[in-house]
């Protein structure tokens, strides 16, 4: 099932899909280690669409929820 970053669950993980957006988000997310094909891991996120928390490649990164909306990613049947 493919679902945005925000929609996850704290604990879930998934496989990066697709990113939606212009060349400069894209080239962002990029720099940051999310990549398609990438394996992101939720660990937190905070009330009232504050910046959520992933893992990737065992780094920890913030990323604000307007942004987490236009990370796709397929998730695990876990």
């Amino acid at each position: 099932m493919v679902v945005d970053l925000a929609q996850m669950q704290n604990g879930q993980s998934g496989i990066v899909v697709r990113l939606h957006g212009g060349y400069g988000f894209i080239r962002h997310v990029q720099a940051m280690g999310i990549t398609e094909g990438k394996r992101v891991t939720k660990l937190a996120s905070h009330p009232l669409r504050g910046p959520i928390v992933v893992s990737v490649d065992n780094l920890q990164i913030a990323i604000g929820h307007g942004m987490s909306k236009r990370i796709f990613l397929n998730i695990d049947g876990r």
